[in-house]
């Protein structure tokens, strides 16, 4: 294991979120909130340990192994939201570190599980933050060095460690030229809808002002779910949330697709399987819980407010992103079965969303019908193939591990979640909620306009690992807690 590697790429992340913390600062020097001097006293605290770590650094740079770029990663993401917090409680807007770093977690991990009850009571700047770690951990904090920062053969693990799906580190050979198409995309998508809200305004189409849009932009683009109201997006005009829906399922889809279309293959992004089921997914749920909700009667008046809550609703859960702007906690049992089921299978590969991913749930499908053909014909050869090329037996080994994995992680989180006796629908969906990366459950505790505050100590501790483990798809983080990974080979 390479430590001061390690500790000296730890403290260039330290400086990068030490830079960050001056955003919301320049928003409390706007708002005249007294909170700025906490933020810059964070933000020199971040700096100055970053500078010390880099001190660290060993004269011959060594390139990082594999385990030595995921353990990186962890202890990053670890260390993030824990610096992340502490303007929270210095200020006392968050009086319980526990309660802070499981809002930081949230926030980089893209949650968007919240303990705040009231979130108007936050100050600008402090909301400022909480929503702009949605953006940070979107598409990633270390995605964001590789893009400013040149490194060598470390670039590859720490790349694949953190970036949200398998695809990315196939898009283009080098690794900083990959990580910065990918911001570019990123910046330009999220300027890209705080346009449209601004053109909403000046067409008298809704109201948001130029805080709100920034803060949902944020929260949209890295499939976050963050609001700055107590209703969450409730209180906005229907063109407003239209675009929120447009935006979150554009975000959930495949980064690499907006590549090829940029590079003019559209042949390449049309032919993409994984989207095309994620879009056959979306629409199939809209439908069905459109009829369930028509059928049932007396939750929207009319049947466009049906359709547009609902595509607002299943666009929010699938893409992880956590925004509400009906409480589908009080839908009937057949829609929230439908949403659990979008909460596990998430979004695409290589996009801003958490979940299973589309591409997983594609490979475990193949994999169980083609063990139904062999058992019927047993001296058959049958090759997966997704895409036109050939599925290799390491990417469906890796599927099934994660698979179990992901299985004996719930189960667990359930056992102990359970202790706090809230009952089974709200035990297992917030489960589901943390670990896929979406926020709100499917009970009224932690539903749309709930809030986890109730929890134990112990159950917020196991949903915010569960976070985490989500965001890093498990492994570096599993990787992290085995006694052999620190041993000396």
């Amino acid at each position: 294991m390479n430590y001061r590697m390690i500790l000296s790429l730890l403290g260039d992340v330290l400086l990068v979120i030490g830079a960050f913390l001056l955003l919301p600062c320049i928003v409390a020097v706007i708002y005249g909130e007294p909170e700025l001097w906490v933020l810059l006293t964070s933000a020199a605290g971040s700096g100055l340990l970053g500078g010390l770590f880099i001190l660290l650094r060993p004269k011959r740079r060594r390139e990082l192994h594999a385990r030595d770029g995921f353990v990186m990663v962890a202890l990053s993401w670890i260390l993030i939201s824990l610096i992340g917090a502490v303007p929270f409680t210095a200020s006392g807007a968050i009086p319980s570190y526990l309660d802070a770093v499981f809002e930081t977690m949230s926030g980089f991990t893209t949650t968007g599980a919240s303990i705040l009850r009231a979130v108007e009571d936050l100050p600008k700047c402090l909301l400022f933050w909480r929503s702009f770690t949605h953006w940070l951990g979107g598409m990633g904090v270390l995605v964001f060095m590789l893009a400013i920062v040149p490194l060598s053969g470390e670039s590859i693990y720490l790349l694949r460690a953190e970036s949200p799906g398998p695809s990315v580190s196939k898009m283009v050979p080098k690794m900083r030229t990959s990580a910065a198409i990918l911001y570019a995309i990123y910046c330009a998508m999220t300027l890209l809808q705080i346009l449209f809200y601004r053109l909403g305004v000046l067409f008298g189409w809704g109201e948001i002002t130029w805080f709100d849009s920034l803060c949902l932009a944020f929260g949209t683009a890295g499939t976050g779910g963050f609001s700055v109201r107590n209703s969450g997006l409730a209180d906005y005009s229907a063109y407003l949330q239209a675009v929120t829906t447009v935006f979150m399922v554009l975000f959930g889809v495949n980064f690499s697709v907006y590549f090829f279309l940029l590079r003019r293959r559209f042949r390449l992004a049309w032919h993409n399987s994984e989207v095309r089921w994620y879009f056959i997914i979306i629409f199939g749920a809209i439908v069905l819980i459109s009829a369930n909700l028509l059928l049932t009667g007396g939750f929207f008046p009319t049947v466009f407010q049906t359709i547009h809550h609902v595509a607002f609703s299943v666009g929010s859960v699938i893409t992880t992103t956590g925004f509400g702007t009906a409480d589908f906690a009080k839908w009937p049992e057949f829609s929230k079965t439908v949403l659990l089921i979008l909460m596990a299978i998430g979004a695409c590969a290589g996009s801003t969303g958490g979940g299973m991913k589309v591409s997983r749930v594609l490979i475990l499908t193949k994999t169980a019908r083609a063990e139904t053909r062999h058992l019927l014909h047993p001296h058959s050869v049958e090759v997966m193939t997704m895409d036109g090329k050939r599925v290799s037996s390491e990417v469906i080994r890796g599927t099934m591990a994660f698979f179990i994995c992901y299985a004996a992680i719930a189960v667990v989180s359930i056992l102990l979640v359970s202790l706090d006796n809230f009952g089974a629908e709200t035990s297992v969906t917030s489960v589901f909620a943390t670990l896929n990366n979406i926020g709100p459950g499917l009970s009224l505790e932690v539903g749309p306009f709930g809030s986890y505050a109730s929890f134990s100590a112990l159950s917020k501790v196991v949903l915010t690992l569960d976070m985490l483990l989500g965001r890093l798809e498990l492994f570096p983080v599993l990787l992290l807690l085995s006694p052999a990974t620190w041993r000396k080979h």
